[in-house]
């Protein structure tokens, strides 16, 4: 999955024990949309998640930073329902 989108928050980098390095985040994302032949305003929040050297990359950047995110989704917690990002990697886009 492929995702543009603004750097909305982040959490701290942390350590998992194993000693991966470990980033949440926030991403918000706009754009427009055909929908039923017909333009659609989009914006939503989405959880994401990096680990290992993707989360160190990603602790550095400024909040507000527009980013294009590739990786998967998967459930944010493990009995959860809801779902999260996991990068496997990014680029920064222009216009930060």
């Amino acid at each position: 999955m492929t995702l543009d989108a603004r750097l909305a928050s982040r959490d701290d980098l942390r350590f998992t024990p194993a000693g991966l390095a470990a980033l949440d985040f926030q991403l918000a994302h706009e754009s427009m949309q055909t929908e039923a032949n017909g333009e659609r305003r989009v914006a939503c929040e989405l959880a994401a998640v990096a680990l290992g050297p993707i989360a160190k990359d990603l602790s550095s950047v400024a909040v507000g930073a527009r980013l294009r995110c590739r990786g998967f989704l998967a459930r944010r917690y493990r009995t959860g329902t809801s779902v999260a990002l996991h990068v496997n990697e990014f680029e920064l886009l222009e216009g930060n």
